[in-house]
């Protein structure tokens, strides 16, 4: 099965699609306070329909992809999409991520939300209608304001991460180096890894990894994704893996272009490295020990899988999947700098280190590692004097944070939305 990711950072173009969001639309849009006080208790939305649903599959109920689109590989053609997304675990090797033996709830807060677009007033409603969204979850602390499903999709749904499974992957190496495993993050990955010795990223310290910034040439952004359809062609890929085996698929890339730590180039094959080195260290796989100190600590309500590969370890660039409010709980974690009601699961230090520059590593700043957004500890940065980060992945996958409101969006998709920023940026201003 052919890899088709292309990567986040690479996205640009906005999805516009036309069309009117399912039937099912959240009472306290346009009902002002007399509708948040009669929705205090109000669950979840869901709508069977969403922008343009014909074309993402609904008169066939949204189908899981058939052999000849699994083949095509992701992002899967638009009619399997809805499908493919929700389940991953129908399609590809998985392992369970266990959840919560008693999970943590949030509490409900219905808010009218509105802000502008294009000039013009907007509302959610009015998002989600223009927008080939699958699940939106906003919530501020242990409050959820916002909650809607489209295309079928529920909260029962296990939705694919795509690329936000890299920043995950960056916060176990930060709980790794806290257990001692990983004794600091400028080593290099040889260090813990033998069959990492005397290759390119075998030389490449732990923090370069973690910044993107090997130096090591890997194409995934020109030359129709080479790399990374060889990639997951030798080290993930049943119907054509070639028996490397998992570190020997990533050291066949191992010609050096740039120093260490000198230069931003995204390549999704840098936490394939950080994941064999976690998993190494720890002597867990990488789903144990996600359940173990993230997971389970952060009270999950359900079982999350992930990917992994023809050797059977965990794909650290790809495959992770879980419910929409998972996904709020990780984001709330992070938004209180990796402390869980008084305990500290992430060492908050780590969380400061991995959303913010250094003076030597200006090169990561927002406007320099992209145009629009930095980078740190695989996690974006967003522009302002506001320390804001976010999880990115293709097609619509986002998780943004703001720590000082402890505000938190959740989305999954099926296109590139960029919409999602004058929300984000109005959402800040409203509830900050």
């Amino acid at each position: 099965m052919a890899a088709r990711q292309r990567s986040s950072r690479a996205i640009t173009r906005r999805a516009a699609l036309a069309g009117v969001a399912g039937a099912a639309c959240c009472p306290l849009l346009g009902g002002g306070r007399r509708a948040v006080a009669e929705q205090a208790d109000a669950g979840p939305v869901f709508s069977s329909g969403g922008p343009n649903a014909e074309h993402y599959g609904s008169a066939r109920g949204y189908p899981v992809p058939d052999w000849q689109a699994r083949r095509q590989g992701n992002p899967y053609p638009p009619e399997y999409r809805v499908g493919g997304f929700s389940h991953i675990d129908d399609i590809l090797a998985t392992r369970r991520v266990a959840r919560a033996d008693m999970p943590w709830n949030f509490k409900r807060a219905p808010t009218e939300i509105r802000y502008r677009f294009k000039d013009s007033p907007s509302s959610l409603a009015d998002y989600l209608a223009r927008n080939p969204v699958t699940g939106l979850l906003i919530a501020k602390d242990d409050r959820i304001l916002y909650e809607h499903y489209q295309y079928g999709r529920t909260d029962r749904d296990r939705l694919v991460s795509q690329s936000m499974i890299k920043s995950i992957t960056g916060l176990l190496v930060g709980i790794a180096v806290a257990d001692g495993a990983i004794k600091s993050v400028d080593d290099t990955a040889e260090t813990y890894v033998a069959g990492f010795k005397g290759s390119e990223y075998g030389k490449t310290p732990i923090r370069d990894l973690l910044h993107m910034s090997s130096g090591v040439a890997f194409g995934e952004e020109q030359d129709n994704n080479r790399d990374l359809n060889t990639l997951w062609r030798d080290m993930i890929s049943r119907s054509f893996f070639s028996g490397k085996g998992t570190i020997n698929s990533i050291v066949q890339f191992n010609h050096r272009i740039a120093m260490p730590g000198t230069r931003f180039y995204y390549a999704s094959i840098e936490p394939d490295v950080l994941g064999v080195v976690v998993h190494q260290t720890t002597g867990q796989s990488l789903c144990d020990y996600l359940h173990e100190k993230i997971w389970g600590p952060i009270g999950s309500e359900a079982d999350a899988s992930w990917l992994i590969d023809a050797e059977g370890q965990e794909v650290a660039h790809f495959g992770f999947n879980a419910v929409l409010r998972d996904y709020a709980r990780l984001g709330r974690l992070l938004a209180h700098d990796g402390a869980w009601d008084g305990k500290q699961i992430i060492p908050a230090q780590w969380m400061i280190d991995a959303t913010t520059v250094r003076p030597q590593d200006a090169y990561l700043a927002p406007g320099r590692a992209t145009p629009g957004f930095g980078y740190g500890y695989l996690l974006w940065l967003l522009r302002g004097d506001r320390r804001q980060f976010a999880l990115f992945g293709d097609w619509g996958q986002r998780i943004c944070v703001d720590p000082i409101s402890k505000l938190v969006l959740v989305q999954t998709g099926l296109e590139p939305v960029n919409e999602v920023w004058p929300l984000w940026s109005a959402l800040v201003e409203q509830f900050g």
